[in-house]
């Protein structure tokens, strides 16, 4: 199912149909909806949209009626600003669910006042507090809250100042926890997941892109022929895109023989088993399981960009380069991997004054 919606599951019955269902938690307890519209057809969005709709209702429809003053008015405004409305739309998304599940928690334990109802004007820096621990066994989703309850209300004193005063989320720290991180893939990770995908199919590809661009996965999925012109490929990368940078790349002979012996797009290099391009959550699910056939389990796209800076880092790339390669705008990940290499390569060096002379 190439398709990536919140809230959207598919079930196989007995007899091998695959049927798609709407489900999400209401009251406590998980109710479903079940779509009889193929993805892709003209009204699946209607009634994807509908049964979301008759489940809980979408931030919109629960909002349109809210009393002005209150968290759920001000996260209904926000959300229609153009400072939230001309981020990247995945961001959006993943920002609603986050604010979502503020506005639908209680206030206090067997109450039946939820956040989205709370004044403006009673919302303070404890109810902050509160929110946050509640998702203290998930640190980074306790972050996320205090993130964008912080932007939310910075917006609201700039831009709804008769009814946002301050911003309560100021002193309010996040909580401090050890970041893993996606792991990197090794190059025996590379040599494994080569073996198993030959050159000529598709996940083999799909790690090439990443891994001789450098790209995210969210590039990744847009490159294509059309970016290609004497032997270099120029795109702007999404995650940076506010800053209008566009890079340009030379196709590594590795890279290029890889593409002109797979079957690919017109638009974009790769494609899904129905020939349309790929979403970048939905090619991250995809290669996910690809990765999981070759026999690694811990690998994901994320790590292919880290192996690759190593990789570069390795082979005598300065901070300068690295920085034009990967497209970041400060040099601290480009340190970051320079001193990474140059620690692996001066103590391989050393290693072997640890024996003592004669022995």
């Amino acid at each position: 199912m190439d398709i990536d919606l919140p809230y959207l599951s598919q079930e196989v019955d007995r007899h091998g149909n695959v049927r798609l269902y709407v489900r999400k938690k209401v009251d406590g307890k998980f109710k479903r909806v079940r779509l009889r519209l193929p993805p892709g057809s003209p009204k699946f969005m209607d009634e994807y949209k509908a049964a979301l709709a008759g489940l809980s209702g979408s931030m919109e429809s629960r909002t349109a009626h809210t009393q002005a003053g209150t968290l759920g008015w001000l996260a209904r405004q926000y959300q229609a600003s153009p400072q939230f409305t001309k981020t990247d739309p995945r961001q959006q998304r993943m920002r609603v669910l986050v604010m979502r599940s503020i506005l639908d928690e209680t206030t206090k334990p067997g109450s039946g006042l939820r956040f989205e109802d709370c004044p403006l004007s009673s919302f303070t820096a404890d109810h902050v507090r509160l929110l946050r621990n509640r998702k203290q066994h998930v640190a980074s989703a306790a972050n996320r809250r205090v993130a964008e309850l912080r932007k939310m209300f910075a917006w609201g004193v700039e831009e709804r100042s008769t009814w946002v005063k301050r911003n309560p989320v100021t002193d309010v720290k996040s909580l401090k926890y050890e970041k893993e991180g996606f792991r990197a893939w090794t190059h025996e990770d590379v040599a494994q997941f080569e073996q198993r995908w030959s050159v000529g199919s598709v996940p083999r590809l799909a790690l090439a892109l990443m891994l001789y661009t450098g790209v995210r996965r969210s590039d990744a999925v847009r490159l294509g022929p059309p970016m290609v012109k004497d032997g270099s490929i120029t795109f702007m990368p999404q995650k940076t895109r506010r800053s209008k940078k566009t890079l340009t790349l030379p196709i590594l002979p590795v890279l290029q023989d890889v593409i002109a012996k797979t079957a690919t797009g017109l638009k974009t290099f790769l494609v899904t088993s129905r020939g349309r391009p790929f979403d970048a959550a939905g090619f991250g699910n995809w290669f996910r399981k690809r990765c999981d056939e070759a026999g690694l389990p811990e690998c994901t796209a994320h790590g292919v960009r880290k192996i690759a800076a190593e990789t570069a880092a390795e082979n005598g790339a300065t901070e300068k380069e690295m920085m034009d390669i990967f497209g970041w705008a400060k040099g601290d990940l480009a340190a970051y991997y320079a001193r990474k290499a140059n620690q692996k390569k001066i103590a391989g060096n050393a290693m072997p004054k640890m024996i003592p002379t004669g022995s």
